[in-house]
């Protein structure tokens, strides 16, 4: 088995005749978001992958193995939700809507100038459709938004943490439950905001 350890995030400093010639192997986004995986390339090739962790592999990127050969990946098409507005009844402003509240819950989601793209979950698609968006499902690449802490939480993860430190007088604490599976999902939020003598704490959603 081949080991890789590197990635070139879309093959940057390569010239395209090295990255044509490249082997590649399709992955979907379950695999791409993790930092260890074992895959097969194009040229029958097991491969045993082994990056630092956190780090999402995106269609594009370049794997380099230890024997300095380089493996393309590429986005394989996957089922997921595509979801877009109505023409006779909404405006492209729904899709801003609807990413306002999948954000909101912490969906991964791709966006596109005329379409957004999430994985299938039939009880957002009910939602989605409830607020007049037309919601398909269809076999793509997935590509989700990296989110503001430098990538996008993984879907499936138990549990996750996150303080940061803002200026004075903004103070975060967020601890978020998530069951996935069975469409659970308990966030504590204390949220404490000092504005003009205005104090907000205590927000349980």
């Amino acid at each position: 088995m081949l080991t890789a350890s590197k990635l070139l995030a879309q093959g940057q400093g390569l010239a395209p005749v090295l990255l044509k010639r490249a082997a590649t192997v399709e992955l979907d986004w379950d695999v791409r978001q993790k930092s260890r995986f074992d895959a097969t390339d194009s040229q029958g090739r097991a491969l045993g992958i082994f990056l630092p962790r956190g780090t999402v592999v995106r269609g594009g990127d370049v794997l380099v193995c230890e024997d300095g050969s380089m493996v393309r990946v590429i986005a394989a098409p996957q089922p997921v939700l595509r979801i877009t507005h109505c023409t006779a009844h909404g405006s492209p402003f729904d899709l801003l809507r609807a990413a306002y509240h999948l954000g909101n819950r912490h969906v991964p989601i791709e966006l596109k100038p005329d379409h957004l793209q999430i994985e299938p979950d039939h009880v957002l698609a009910d939602m989605l459709r409830a607020m007049h968006l037309i919601v398909n499902e269809v076999s793509a690449p997935f590509e989700p938004e990296g989110g503001a802490y430098g990538q996008q939480a993984a879907p499936g993860h138990a549990h996750h943490h996150h303080g940061h430190t803002h200026a004075p007088g903004h103070q975060h604490d967020h601890d978020h439950e998530h069951e996935h599976d069975g469409h659970v999902h308990d966030h504590e939020h204390d949220d404490r905001h000092t504005h003009d003598g205005h104090g907000h704490t205590g927000h349980r959603h």
